[in-house]
């Protein structure tokens, strides 16, 4: 289902048990809803998948974000250069700029926007007392019974420590995307599109056990979903071609044929989730730009 040029074209399905059924996908379209959660110079939009919970935030001004109990590690994105960061854990101080995708261990820690900006961060289904601020927390009150229940995958070798990746990482032919891992969480920060796709050299695919999470920082985006026939035709879903632009999320079930086309006119900013990690990403050399902090489950 890939142009021969795409880095994943020889990809294959490797799960013989097909469905009996398909769950819809989720669009929360956070310019379209209230804040989950709001202060006077913070308002913050809460989503989730299956096995993960994901808040998007802006602020306008000096705001923190504190953990008391969280139990695993949990991945935050600072999308824009000129936000000033401190992260605060285990009684250390770390200070970076954004444009960064920063691993934060488990336990309290504080992140803290200086002056202001955005901010995305993501944690597992483990972490129950978020459980009730996802505006979609509706959709999944009944599992999906074709997403594999989530397993961590190992802590880094080098020990628990607040690490900080920079974004700013040049293009390499044969890569996809700008991958990050750790023991819950994989990140493709995707390359940016100037204008809009080429609709000759879209991606169709689907996943067999896991759901994607598709982050629309900036732009407009179509996804594009196609549900396949089941023997019962009472189940079969229509076509999708749903408008998006960010900063929203939308959540794909296994199985459903997807791919997302960017036509917004300027920069449009797309950003793949999975929880926990994807194994055909990891196993591909030199995709996972941090493979050397995390093993390979």
């Amino acid at each position: 289902m890939f142009d021969k040029t795409d880095p994943r074209s020889g990809f294959g399905s490797t799960k013989n048990q097909k469905p009996n059924e398909f769950t819809k996908a989720k669009h929360v379209k956070f310019y379209e809803e209230l804040p989950s959660m709001q202060t006077p110079n913070t308002k913050t939009w809460w989503a989730r998948g299956q096995n993960f919970f994901i808040n998007y935030s802006e602020t306008n001004g000096r705001a923190s974000f504190i953990r008391k109990n969280q139990i695993d590690e949990y991945v935050v994105l600072i999308p824009d250069k000129e936000t000033q960061v401190v992260i605060e854990w285990n009684g250390l101080q770390h200070v970076t700029d954004g444009f960064c995708l920063i691993v934060v261990p488990s336990g309290e820690s504080t992140v803290t926007l200086i002056e202001g900006g955005r901010i995305v961060q993501l944690f597992t289904i483990l972490n129950k007392d978020i459980a009730e601020l996802p505006i979609n927390k509706d959709d999944y009150y009944e599992s999906d019974p074709n997403v594999a229940d989530f397993e961590p995958w190992p802590l880094s070798p080098k020990g628990e420590e607040v690490r900080i990746y920079s974004l700013d990482v040049p293009k390499e032919k044969g890569r996809f995307g700008r991958i990050f891992r750790c023991s819950t969480f994989m990140v493709n920060y995707l390359e940016p599109k100037n204008g809009p796709r080429d609709p000759s050299k879209l991606s169709p695919h689907s996943h067999d056990d896991f759901e994607q999470c598709s982050l629309i920082l900036d732009g407009e985006y179509i996804h594009h979903l196609r549900w396949p026939w089941l023997t019962d035709k009472t189940k079969w879903r229509e076509d999708e071609h749903e408008y998006c632009k960010g900063p929203s999320v939308t959540v794909i079930p296994p199985g459903v044929i997807h791919t997302s086309e960017a036509i917004g006119a300027g920069l449009n900013q797309l950003v793949d989730i999975f929880c926990p990690p994807r194994r055909d990403f990891s196993e591909e050399t030199g995709w996972v730009l941090n493979d050397k902090d995390y093993q390979l489950k």
